[in-house]
């Protein structure tokens, strides 16, 4: 099935809206695209909660996008439902788990899509197919008639071509939603192992647009990934783990994988990273002190090859959902064939600070592509 799992309306009017297929819509089944799930999914009775600004809106939902299976994994590929293909190269991973949804996007199809992030399904998919994707702060929008992955970690939030349509996006999921004031100093994250032509994309964008950047160092950096992956990991085996008992042979071979080593994960492991996220935020909120939004990669890798070994895709992005934050993943310029992407972090509730920003970075980047 590639991008899509159900097409629902190919009407062209007004506003096209994707929306992923973990999200019930009124009428259609929620497979999160696994078979298992498909196997005995019904009709949903009512919108998840978070579509109710769309449907006032009047938008058209054009279909159900594809999904890295029950959102639980960052490559985008499905064996049951097939693979939506990356737009700079079909052997490359798309991204997940909002893969359908930045392939839509980037092909044209859709205007905005609406996606979830547990542990970088929105920015992951972004960075890799050259869109921007938000994820918004834990608990801003609402979950309910959502497939969960992990409960204390998964977020809604709106993905685009461009900010202007994140922006957009927001609006339909909280109407009223505008974009705020801006900043001009970033705080600037250099994370271990990231590609040297990112990293010089990342310099290059901020310096043209005239953005003061001070340098944060996060030492509880890798820790804040350890809680976050045990979290993500003990969370869904809890909400998943009746599908690996009962009904394995409809899991693909990667989330059973999964699943077994979630399984593994203890209940004093898990107590212990919630206490480490109390840790974390503190952390950041320092951070925050310093700088008002901070900077890094939305990825620390170009997009790999579909039959490389797994990458570790949350290395960028779970400790973000580990704190709550919103980010925003932006598109940047970059040598090679793929973009790199640009991640925003703020704190609780500062999505119209980050889209402001956003804006402005979008423009700069304007200039470095003509440049």
């Amino acid at each position: 099935m590639g991008t899509w799992i159900l097409r629902l309306d190919d009407d062209r009017r007004g506003v096209r809206v994707a929306i992923k297929d973990l999200i019930d819509v009124a009428g259609a089944p929620t497979t999160a695209a696994c078979a298992a799930v498909a196997a005995t999914a019904t009709a949903a009775a009512q919108d998840a909660e978070c579509l109710a600004g769309l449907r006032a809106a009047g938008v058209v939902i054009i279909g159900k996008t594809n999904l890295h299976e029950l959102a639980f994994g960052g490559t985008g590929v499905n064996a049951a439902f097939g693979t939506p293909v990356n737009p700079f190269d079909p052997a490359c991973i798309p991204g997940g788990s909002s893969s359908g949804n930045a392939v839509a996007l980037a092909h044209g199809e859709v205007d905005i899509a609406i996606g979830t992030d547990t542990g970088g399904s929105i920015r992951t998919p972004s960075a890799c197919c050259g869109t921007a994707g938000l994820k918004t702060t834990w608990g801003r929008v609402s979950t309910i008639g959502v497939w969960p992955l992990a409960p204390s970690l998964d977020s809604i939030g709106p993905m685009a071509r461009d900010v202007g349509g994140l922006v957009d996006g927001m609006a339909l999921l909280e109407p009223g939603f505008a974009v705020g004031a801006t900043t001009t100093v970033i705080g600037r994250v250099r994370l271990p192992g990231v590609d040297p032509n990112i990293e010089t994309a990342i310099d290059n964008l901020l310096a043209a647009a005239e953005i003061t950047v001070i340098p944060i160092t996060l030492p509880g950096w890798d820790a804040a990934i350890e809680a976050g992956r045990a979290i993500l990991q003990y969370e869904a085996w809890q909400q998943n783990g009746p599908l690996y008992d009962h009904h394995r042979a409809g899991l693909g071979p990667d989330i059973q994988a999964q699943l077994r080593q979630a399984q593994a994960v203890t209940g004093a492991t898990y107590r212990e990273a919630l206490v480490h996220r109390t840790r974390w935020r503190s952390e950041l909120a320092a951070a925050f002190q310093q700088a008002p939004v901070l900077g890094w990669p939305s990825m620390v890798e170009f997009p790999p090859r579909i039959d490389a070994p797994t990458p570790n895709t949350r290395r960028s992005n779970i400790a973000v959902n580990l704190a709550g934050h919103p980010s925003l993943a932006l598109p940047i310029p970059a040598v090679g064939r793929f973009p790199a992407s640009l991640q925003l972090v703020g704190p609780d509730d500062s999505e119209d600070r980050l889209c402001g920003t956003g804006l402005v970075l979008e423009a700069a980047a304007a200039t470095v592509r003509s440049a």
